[in-house]
C-alpha cells in the first residue's frame, strides 16, 4: 500500500532545515522537476550525514563485492575482466554526477574515452577542471538528459550506472532499447545500484526490521546531525515527500533487476545489502565516521543484523556486470 505522507516526512523537513538551510528547502518550491533533481545533488546547499560516508560501511561493501575490504568494485572489475583487453575501451556513464568514479577509471590506460552524461552542468564543469588538473585527456562531458542524447549514433564497449539508474524512469525502455542501441555486440553493462522498493515504499516487515536495528544503537549515537533530535524510530517514507524532494529519486527502482535479467546475460552479480543500514543510519551516520571501540561494536552488530535479514530478503543494493542477451525470444 502506498504511503503518501508520514510522520517521517515531517521529521525529515525539520532535519533538512537545520542541516541544509532554508535555501535548500526553497529550492524544492518549483514546478521544474529537473531543477529539483539538480538541487538534491548540490553540495553548496549544505551538508547531511549519509550512511555511505562511513569508512566501515565502504569496507563492508568491498568485502561483499570483491572479497577484500581494501579493493573497491572499480579495481576489482578492471583486474578481473579487463586485464586481457585487446584495445582501449570506450565507455558511457549515465548520470555521472561529480564523476568521481569516472575520474578514477580514466587514469587507467585501458580506457580510450569515458563519456560522462549528466543534467547538472556545474558538476560536469567541476569534473572537467579536475580532469585537467590530473592531466586526463580521455574524459568528455555532455550535459543532456537521456531524452536528448542520441543513443543510436554512438557505439560503446561498456555502459555504466553508478547509483544513477534508479533515477531514471521507465528502465525497461532505457535498458531494453536505448542502451542496446549504443552497446557493441560484445559490450558490457556495469551496474552499481539501489534496486529496492520504488520511492522507498518499503514493506511493513522491512520497516519493522529497520526499527529493530535502530534499537541496537546507543542513545548518544542516535542524535541527528546538526539537531537536538534523537532518532527513535523510522516511520516509513511518504511518496509525496520523495517526489517533492527529487522527482527522479527511486522513480522506477523496483523494475531495475527484472529489466536487467530480461535483456542481459549475467556475468557476475553481487548483492551488498543496504536494506537496513541505509535508513537506520540516516542522519546519524556522522557518529560512526571515526568509531571508537563501542561504536565499532554497534556497527558490527548492525552488520550482522542486516546479514541475517538478507538471508530471507533480496538485497536493496546490487553490483552486477552483464552482456546483451543475444538469445531473446
Amino acid at each position: 500500500m502506498k504511503r503518501w505522507i508520514t510522520w517521517e516526512d515531517m521529521i525529515d523537513v525539520y532535519v533538512k532545515l537545520h542541516q541544509r538551510g532554508i535555501r535548500f528547502l526553497l529550492s524544492k518550491l518549483t514546478f521544474n522537476s529537473t531543477k529539483k533533481s539538480i538541487s538534491a545533488f548540490d553540495a553548496s546547499l549544505g551538508g547531511t550525514s549519509n550512511w555511505w560516508e562511513i569508512p566501515l560501511i565502504k569496507e563492508r561493501w568491498n568485502r561483499m563485492i570483491t572479497g577484500d575490504s581494501q579493493i573497491d568494485f572499480k579495481s576489482y572489475f578492471i583486474n578481473k575482466y579487463l586485464s586481457g583487453a585487446q584495445s582501449p575501451l570506450r565507455v558511457l556513464s549515465l548520470g555521472a554526477g561529480y564523476c568521481q568514479h569516472e575520474l578514477m577509471l580514466a587514469s587507467c590506460p585501458l580506457f580510450r574515452e569515458i563519456v560522462c552524461l549528466d543534467i547538472n552542468q556545474g558538476n560536469l564543469d567541476e569534473a572537467a577542471l579536475q580532469a585537467k588538473e590530473k592531466g586526463l585527456h580521455n574524459l568528455s562531458f555532455c550535459c543532456k538528459s537521456i531524452e536528448e542524447y542520441d543513443f543510436a549514433s554512438e557505439r560503446f564497449d561498456m555502459v555504466m550506472f553508478n547509483n544513477s539508474l534508479h533515477h531514471f524512469c521507465d528502465v525497461r525502455t532505457l535498458l531494453g532499447e536505448k542502451i542496446k542501441q549504443c552497446l557493441k555486440p560484445e559490450g558490457m553493462l556495469l551496474v552499481n545500484e539501489y534496486v529496492g522498493a520504488t520511492r522507498f515504499q518499503f514493506s511493513r516487515v522491512q520497516i519493522q526490521a529497520i526499527n529493530q536495528a535502530i534499537g541496537l544503537i546507543d542513545k548518544p549515537y542516535r542524535r541527528r546531525y546538526k539537531t537536538s533530535l534523537y532518532k527513535k524510530r523510522y516511520y516509513g517514507t511518504g511518496w509525496f515527500r520523495v517526489f517533492l524532494a527529487d522527482p527522479s529519486e527511486a522513480v522506477d527502482s523496483a523494475n531495475i533487476m527484472p529489466a536487467v535479467h530480461e535483456y542481459y546475460h549475467t556475468i557476475e552479480e553481487k548483492p551488498f545489502g543496504g536494506n537496513i543500514l541505509a535508513f537506520a543510519l540516516k542522519d546519524i551516520a556522522f557518529h560512526f565516521a571515526d568509531p571508537d571501540k563501542r561504536r565499532r561494536e554497534i556497527l558490527e552488530c548492525l552488520f550482522q543484523f542486516e546479514d541475517d535479514y538478507l538471508k530471507e530478503h533480496p538485497s536493496d543494493f546490487v553490483f552486477g556486470l552483464y552482456r546483451l542477451n543475444t538469445h531473446e525470444a
